[in-house]
C-alpha cells in the first residue's frame, strides 16, 4: 500500500488524494487536496463517509485497505457535498 501525503491541523486535512479512510470517521474533518493539475478541492469527512456510507462500506478497497482515494477528482457521486 502506498504511503499518501498529508498534512493534519486542527481539524483540517491538506492532501495530495481524495480520501474517506475508516481511521477519520467520526473525527469531523474538512479535507483540502489540490491534485496534479492544480485543482483544489474541499470537502467534509464525516459528511461525505455518512451520505455513502453503504457505497464506501461495499468497495472492496475499503474492505481490504480500509480507505477509498481518487488521485485525481473528487467522485462524480458524491461531488454535491464540495465546500465551495
Amino acid at each position: 500500500m502506498a504511503h499518501h501525503k498529508y498534512n493534519m491541523s486542527n481539524n483540517n486535512l491538506t492532501t495530495t488524494r481524495f480520501v474517506i479512510r475508516k481511521s477519520l470517521i467520526g473525527k469531523n474533518v474538512v479535507i483540502s487536496f489540490i491534485n496534479k493539475k492544480g485543482d483544489k478541492m474541499k470537502y467534509n469527512h464525516d459528511e461525505v463517509y455518512n451520505t455513502y456510507k453503504d457505497r464506501f462500506e461495499s468497495m472492496n478497497c475499503f474492505a481490504k485497505y480500509k480507505s477509498y482515494t481518487n488521485t485525481n477528482t473528487m467522485p462524480a457521486f458524491c461531488r454535491d457535498l464540495a465546500i465551495v
